[in-house]
C-alpha cells in the first residue's frame, strides 16, 4: 500500500492506493467519529462490494442507500433519497456517509454530507478508475443540472480516500477508457516527464496492469493533491484541472447525461483544447497529433458528436463555472506539460476549432 496525504491544514486527509483494502477494517474505521454510518452505492457496484465494506462495520448502526447506475441520476432528486435515509434512521451530526463506487456515487455522497445538519463526515472508496484520480479527491461535490453539468454543489473535503486497485478488475472496458482520459489531462497540464510515460505504457494500462495502473493512479493523486493543497477553492491553480472540461461539459449536457461518459467528452474536449491552443501558436500542429494518437489507442474518441454545432458549443459553454463577467476562459496548453487559464484567445480561431468537428479525428 502506498499512501499519500492532501495537506489542507486540520483537514488534510491521506489517500490509501493498492491491492485488496477492502478487506482492511481499520482503514476505514480509523476514520469513523461515531457509531452511525451511511453507505451509498448504485446498483452496479453493491452487488460487487458491498458486502466486503459491510464486513468492515461490524459494530457500527449502518444504513444502506442503494441508488440507480448513472449519470443521468446524479441530481437533487437523488441526494433527497439519501436525506430520506439519514433522517428515517435518525442519524446525528457524528455520522459518516461512506460512498463506494464512482464519481457520480461520490459528488452526491459528498454533496449530501455537506449539507446533512450543516456538515457530517465521509469516506471516499472510488470504484472506477476515473473516480480513483479525480473526482473522490480535491472535495468537489455536487449534482447536475438540465442546463450545465455540475453547477450546484460544495467543497467538502472527505476523511480519507481508500482506492483499491482490484476493484478495476471489474470495471468495464470503456469506463477504463475513460478514466485513463483523466490520467491523460495530468501529463498533458503539468508533467511533460508522466506524458512521455504514458505514451509508453498505454497498451499496459488498457491491458490493466496491476503495476501500471498503480503508479498511474499514484502519480494523477500526487499532482492533483499537490494542486488543491495549493488551491483548494478553485480561485487560481486549482482550474487548471479543468484542462478539456468546458468543451467536455458542452457535449454532455447536449447529448443527455450518461449518453457519453465523462472521460470520452473529456478527452475530445481536451483535443479541441490542444487544436486551438495549436491555432495559437502555443503549441505545434504536432503536438495535437500526438495527443490525438495517444486517445485512440486508450479506446476514445477524438472527435464530437455529429449534431453538435459551433453555436451548440457557444451556447453550452457560456453557462460554464469558468465564465466571470461575461467573458468564457478556457484552459489551454502552453507548451504541453503546462497549461494556463485565458481568456485572451483569438473568437475567430475559437470558432475555427468548434467548426472542425470530424476533421479533427483527421491527419
Amino acid at each position: 500500500m502506498q499512501t499519500l496525504t492532501v495537506e489542507l491544514g486540520d483537514r488534510s486527509y491521506p489517500i490509501h492506493i493498492g491491492q485488496r483494502l477492502l478487506e482492511r477494517p481499520a482503514l476505514l474505521t480509523d476514520h469513523i467519529c461515531g457509531q452511525q454510518v451511511l453507505v451509498v452505492s448504485n446498483e452496479t457496484v453493491a452487488p460487487l462490494y458491498l458486502d466486503s465494506v459491510l464486513a468492515c462495520l461490524h459494530g457500527y448502526q449502518v444504513s444502506t442507500a442503494i441508488l440507480p447506475d448513472g449519470e443521468q441520476y446524479k441530481t437533487l432528486d437523488s441526494v433527497s433519497t439519501l436525506f430520506d435515509r439519514l433522517l428515517e434512521d435518525r442519524h446525528n451530526r457524528t455520522t459518516t456517509l461512506i460512498a463506494l463506487g464512482g464519481g457520480v456515487i461520490g459528488d452526491m455522497t459528498g454533496y449530501a454530507a455537506a449539507s446533512y445538519q450543516r456538515g457530517v463526515n465521509f469516506i471516499q472508496l472510488p470504484t472506477t478508475l476515473l473516480s480513483q484520480v479525480d473526482s473522490s479527491v480535491g472535495g468537489k461535490t455536487g449534482v447536475n443540472h438540465p442546463l450545465g453539468k455540475n453547477m450546484i454543489g460544495a467543497f467538502h473535503q472527505p476523511q480519507v480516500v481508500l482506492i483499491d486497485i482490484d476493484t478495476l478488475s471489474t470495471l468495464p472496458d470503456r469506463e477504463l477508457s475513460a478514466g485513463i482520459a483523466e490520467v491523460i489531462k495530468y501529463g498533458l497540464l503539468y508533467d511533460t516527464e508522466f506524458y512521455r510515460w504514458l505514451h509508453g505504457s498505454m497498451d499496459a494500462l488498457v491491458a490493466r496492469d496491476v503495476d501500471a495502473l498503480g503508479y498511474a493512479i499514484y502519480r494523477s493523486c500526487e499532482i492533483k493533491s499537490e494542486i488543491v493543497a495549493s488551491d483548494e477553492r478553485e480561485s487560481g491553480k486549482r482550474a487548471l484541472l479543468n484542462l478539456g472540461h468546458t468543451f467536455g461539459h458542452a457535449i454532455e449536457t447536449h447529448q443527455g447525461y450518461g449518453h457519453w461518459l465523462h472521460g470520452e467528452a473529456v478527452a475530445v474536449g481536451m483535443l479541441m483544447a490542444a487544436d486551438l491552443s495549436a491555432r495559437m501558436g502555443w503549441v505545434g500542429k504536432d503536438d495535437v497529433i500526438v495527443l490525438k494518437d495517444l486517445l485512440k489507442r486508450a479506446g476514445l474518441p477524438v472527435v464530437p458528436p455529429n449534431d453538435m454545432k459551433a453555436e451548440d458549443f457557444l451556447s453550452l459553454m457560456a453557462v460554464d463555472k469558468k465564465v466571470i463577467d461575461g467573458a468564457l476562459r478556457l484552459v489551454l496548453l502552453s507548451p504541453v506539460g503546462s497549461a494556463v487559464v485565458s481568456s485572451e484567445f483569438s473568437a475567430d480561431r475559437l470558432m475555427q476549432t468548434l467548426g472542425a468537428g470530424q476533421a479533427l479525428g483527421e491527419h
